[in-house]
């Protein structure tokens, strides 16, 4: 009998149950031993408080295209790792102990940076684990894709083409705030996408005064509006050179309720133009997978099935050039996947006439 768990930790996305689905139908269809599944409910916690169910491949069918993980799923913040439960419970000692109650022979963590991070703490403590890199943000280092970046783009993007009607309607500039908080993939690839005139992402800190240089050149070139797509942890050339201690210190003095609204106001001062908010928000994690997650999702629940099956464990499936592969969990957590500041895709926005603000 071949016992394996999975979990879906942290954030949510739209491609969680098309990976598990990857996952079961391949251990179904190949292993030579029959196979018992145990779903985790929310996450690490059902791992720590032993909330299970005992599932079969039929509770897997049908949900390739459903967004959410029928699982559920919760945050158990990485620092927080060795600090007790509420109730006192120890969590490290209790995961371990409820993969072993249950005889486990793997564990399946469908989960971002963070996640990672104590997938790789449980193989250091002996477990046989595996990771799928799951995050809207595609920001887990080793892998060139993670499952739910190019559906939260679709999301983000179709945001900016809808808002691009009331903005010329109007001859408003709208800042439209799009999810990222550490690296900028999402508005980056959903600003071009949707054809926004200036993009603010935090690997590159923008100047007020070359936004607003921005914006009125487009008016002056005859342009009705602008759009402006802005990160939710785009950071000011100003705030740049602050320490993270200073920088914390701002933010939690801001009397905007984001990024987003400050900017925009200080927008309409400086340019003197109508100025507007837009923010998807969580709808950028809802609704249902597109096409190209549809078939990511589904490959690293192969790969992940797979790597079980050959008894190979302590990896995280990634894609690097097109291609699956594994890589190391202890080369993977911690690590963040940035914006080059100078990749193709910047420079190729910046011919456009797409500003990042920077100049």
């Amino acid at each position: 009998m071949l016992r394996v768990g999975l979990l879906t930790s942290g954030g949510d996305c739209q491609a969680l149950n098309a990976t598990m689905r990857g996952i079961v139908k391949t251990l179904t269809n190949c292993s030579p031993k029959p196979v018992e599944f145990y779903g985790f409910e929310d996450g690490y916690q059902g791992l720590i408080y032993s909330r299970f169910r005992v599932m079969t491949s039929a509770d897997f069918s049908g949900i390739l295209t459903r967004g959410g993980t029928i699982l559920g799923t919760s945050r158990t913040p990485f620092k927080q790792l060795d600090t007790p439960e509420a109730d006192g419970v120890e969590k490290v000692p209790a995961m371990v102990h409820t993969y072993h109650k249950l005889k486990l022979d793997c564990l399946f963590m469908l989960g971002g940076n963070g996640s990672t991070k104590t997938a790789n703490r449980l193989r250091q403590e002996g477990l046989n684990v595996i990771a799928l890199p799951k995050t809207i943000d595609n920001d887990t280092w080793g892998t060139d894709m993670t499952f739910g970046f190019t559906s939260a783009v679709e999301v983000a993007t179709k945001c900016i083409d809808d808002i691009h009607t009331t903005a010329s309607s109007h001859g408003r500039v709208f800042v439209i705030e799009i999810m990222g908080h550490k690296v900028g993939w999402i508005p980056l690839y959903a600003g071009v996408a949707g054809g926004a005139d200036i993009i603010l992402i935090p690997e590159i800190p923008y100047d007020l005064k070359a936004v607003e240089r921005s914006i009125e050149q487009r008016i002056e070139n005859g342009g009705r509006f602008a759009i402006v797509v802005v990160a939710e942890g785009a950071i000011s050339k100003e705030d740049a050179t602050l320490s993270k201690k200073e920088y914390k210190k701002k933010i939690a003095a801001r009397t905007s309720p984001s990024i987003a609204y400050g900017l925009a106001a200080d927008i309409e001062r400086v340019t003197g133009r109508e100025t507007r908010v837009a923010i998807p928000g969580h709808t950028q994690r809802g609704g249902e997978p597109d096409a190209q997650d549809r078939v990511f999702a589904t490959q690293c629940g192969v790969e992940a099935a797979r790597g079980c099956l050959e008894g190979e464990f302590g990896f995280m499936v990634a894609q690097r050039n097109g291609k699956m592969c594994r890589t190391p969990l202890e080369e993977v957590a911690g690590k963040l996947k940035y914006v080059n500041p100078s990749s193709d895709l910047v420079r190729e926005a910046k011919m456009l006439g797409i500003s990042f603000g920077d100049e």
